[in-house]
């Protein structure tokens, strides 16, 4: 019996260092924005918001073109009361339209973001999944999200090695 409880002990001793979990961490967003590539494409979303917005400045500046004309058509008094009231309708259209395309910039651009970024997001994932894999990690945490980390001690930072996996200097 003795020899048995032994034994037992003996095996889970030998057992429990298999049973230990090895944490990693570091910050997503500090090693993607260290990507070359997130430059080029922080470049090409900025042409492509410029593109937009400009459009955006031309509807505006003849939507106050529009509204200078129409006030000085009213205060000239040559536009009857229904004239008036059909004008101030489609400045007001023409106000709701800048204000749909406004969204729409934004709409576009977080898809454009989206776009431009999925590649690289999807290669810092698989780096470090690889090096999570090459080291042992069960779980690797993201210190840059809001809360996800309160206490790491026994946690490594993967910072370096992620890096490396990417060939950042």
């Amino acid at each position: 019996m003795k020899n048995s409880v032994l034994m037992i002990c003996l095996l889970l001793m030998g057992a429990l260092p298999s049973w230990a979990q090895k944490y990693g961490h570091l910050n997503y967003g500090n090693v993607l924005t260290l990507m070359p590539e997130v430059k080029q494409a922080d470049a090409q979303l900025e042409v492509f918001q410029k593109e937009l917005v400009s459009k955006g400045e031309r509807m505006a500046v003849e939507f106050r073109g529009n509204v200078a004309k129409f006030v000085t058509e009213q205060q000239s008094g040559i536009l009857s009361p229904k004239e008036q009231q059909t004008k101030r309708e489609a400045l007001e259209r023409e106000q709701a339209a800048i204000e749909a395309y406004e969204q729409e910039i934004q709409r576009q651009v977080n898809l454009k973001r989206e776009e431009l970024l999925k590649p690289l997001t999807d290669r810092l994932d698989k780096a470090i999944e690889a090096v999570a894999k090459a080291n042992g990690f069960t779980l690797v945490f993201d210190t840059g999200a809001f809360n996800a980390v309160l206490y790491g001690a026994e946690s490594i930072d993967l910072f370096p090695m992620v890096k490396k996996e990417l060939g950042i200097n």
